[in-house]
């Protein structure tokens, strides 16, 4: 079996008296694409932040790449090998899609001579260039001069996500990559997605709740619920997963469970 590139270890996280994390603990394989799903408060983004160190740990560890970082500062993590997109898009909307991609490139290097490289005025400084190249491969070579709050949302989505790659990350987290997308938009970014870990042999841990998306991107699945693990497994061991059945789908009635089973079968 492939080594863990990220080991979540009896985790948990409390705000106030409430647990939202609690002794969490599972595993992502080393070049896998694996998805971390669950019903709405199930604490699916705060692991996000808890591995990004965003949110403090309260009890247990995260092992990244071999390194124990759990009490590493949130702005160094990134040279561990882990980048991120958020739930909304946090471009910058008055640069153009080339700039913002180029703000990616800052958290690779060090100090403030390193952190200056990539906004040299010379037009054709390398780090433009790799920009520009990066913007290519995910076929919005188009937009490269355009401001990106002037653009569709769903570019915009596409251009955060190769923002997020300009820090060559090992492992990268998306949060809700599919949301607010429509069909095409969906099936451009998943086959985008594709191509990035395919050629990079980059790992995927990824939140979404379009099971149709989850079911044709990631080979392996964590279900959470009320921030403990419910159930793991593939796409096609999760559909049938009684517990994922009644706690992440509910328990509806009659024509309304096999609705909602159809819809869990998408994921297969």
């Amino acid at each position: 079996m492939t080594e863990a590139i990220l080991s979540i270890e009896k985790v948990s996280k409390n705000f106030g008296g409430l647990a939202v994390i609690d002794d969490l603990t599972f595993k992502v394989r080393r070049g896998s694409r694996t998805a971390l799903i669950g019903p709405n408060g199930a604490g699916k983004t705060t692991v996000f932040n808890l591995i990004t160190g965003a949110y403090p740990l309260d009890e247990g560890r995260i092992v990244m790449d071999g390194h124990d970082i759990s009490h590493v500062p949130s702005r160094r993590r990134v040279h561990f090998g882990i980048a991120r997109n958020f739930q909304n898009v946090r471009l910058m909307p008055h640069l153009s899609a080339i700039e913002n991609v180029m703000v990616g490139q800052h958290s690779r290097y060090g100090g403030w001579r390193g952190a200056l490289q990539p906004v040299s005025l010379w037009p054709r400084n390398r780090w433009r260039n790799e920009a520009r190249a990066a913007l290519a491969q995910a076929g919005l070579s188009e937009y490269e001069r355009a401001t990106v709050g002037s653009l569709p949302y769903g570019v915009q989505k596409r251009i955060e996500l190769v923002r997020a790659l300009m820090a060559q990350p090992r492992l990268l987290l998306l949060d809700e990559p599919a949301a607010g997308l429509n069909p095409a938009e969906t099936e451009a970014l998943q086959s985008l997605i594709e191509t990035i870990c395919r050629e990079s042999k980059m790992t995927l841990l990824v939140v979404e709740h379009d099971m149709q998306f989850v079911g044709a991107l990631c080979e392996e699945v964590v279900v959470i619920s009320f921030g403990r693990k419910i159930a793991e497994g593939t796409p096609e061991s999760i559909r049938h997963d009684a517990a994922v059945q009644r706690i992440y789908l509910g328990e509806p009635l009659g024509e309304d469970m096999h609705k909602a089973r159809r819809r869990l079968s998408r994921a297969s």
